[in-house]
């Protein structure tokens, strides 16, 4: 039966549709004859305790010419939906949470929010893969400068990286004796490079198996999806992000990412992060991504899938 979809992102305007996971599930859920609303952020309210949004209804189509369309907004009662698709990018700032408990109030009332609202608080995407160090390479996260260099002194080759970014920004690779090591420490920990900074950073033993790409493996109610994207770093860029100019070549997973997948689909579940993307190089996972995890258009491309699809009918399937 139709059901009434919103979705929460970025300006859909600015959007690249041949490669934007929340495009694809726009269409997916036009296709099976949903009714579609949009919002952004300043959207949003809450009157008395309810959850609010200033609404406009959505039609989408797959053209690069004129890819939506959007009626007046009307102030709505969130409650009255059926879904809400969170997919606004990062940074984790201050108003993405106060966001998140607006959604909550509307869970609350029966609305299906992808993903869980209090588990998007709850699960940086840096942070939450540490709850499984089996699957992962040698980490430290500090605002201490001493402790970071140490830890590159000790693994000879590292990654550097702030908590809240993504698409590759703010990456540093780092070799010990680098007299560049101070200047990236002072940018990620917002203080000097001698003493505590004010914000965390994360660095993590360089995997040399970033040659063959960074694997995004996307998993649908804890179930992945048979093929990866590696993004596979380009010219003398480490980064595979496609963002920092890496290049998307689909593979089937291995043995190895499976395992991960399984190691880390109970939690989600339990969390309800219904849509997730796990960043794995080599045998390591690095990230799982919660907030808007892509490369779902790429894979479609490439493999004939529909990973929109298979969300919708997991979506679907709870009623």
């Amino acid at each position: 039966m139709p059901r009434s979809v919103a979705v929460l992102m970025d300006p859909i305007s600015s959007i690249k549709i041949v490669k934007d996971t929340s495009f694809a599930m726009l269409l997916e859920a036009a296709r099976r004859g949903h009714r579609l609303f949009y919002m952004e952020q300043g959207d949003l309210a809450l009157r008395d305790g309810a959850p609010w949004a200033r609404l406009r209804a959505l039609t989408v189509k797959d053209d690069p010419a004129g890819w939506f369309t959007l009626g007046e907004g009307r102030w709505t009662d969130l409650r009255e939906l059926d879904t809400v698709l969170m997919r606004k990018d990062p940074p984790v700032d201050a108003q993405f949470i106060y966001d998140t408990m607006v959604l909550e109030a509307a869970q609350r009332g029966g609305v299906q929010v992808v993903n869980d609202p209090r588990a998007l608080r709850d699960c940086n995407e840096k942070l939450f893969a540490l709850q499984f160090p089996q699957c992962m390479a040698p980490t430290l996260v500090a605002r201490e400068a001493a402790e970071l260099r140490r830890f590159v002194a000790e693994h000879g080759d590292a990654v550097l990286k702030p908590l809240d970014g993504m698409g590759g920004r703010g990456i540093f690779r780092v070799q010990s004796g680098d007299k560049n090591l101070n200047s990236m420490l002072e940018t990620l920990l917002g203080g000097d490079s001698h003493g505590e900074g004010r914000q965390f950073a994360i660095a993590q033993k360089y995997i040399p198996q970033i040659s063959a790409g960074d694997k995004r493996i996307l998993l649908i109610d804890g179930e992945p999806v048979p093929y990866a994207l590696a993004r596979i770093p380009q010219g003398n860029e480490f980064r595979g992000n496609l963002a920092a100019g890496g290049r998307g070549e689909g593979v089937p997973l291995s043995e190895r990412d499976r395992w991960i997948a399984a190691e880390v689909a109970p939690e989600l579940r339990r969390r309800g992060l219904r849509f997730v993307g796990l960043d794995v190089i080599g045998d390591y996972l690095t990230e799982i991504n919660v907030t808007s995890p892509t490369c779902v258009r790429e894979l479609d491309h490439q493999f004939g899938l529909n990973i929109a699809g298979l969300l919708f009918d997991a979506i679907e399937k709870r009623g």
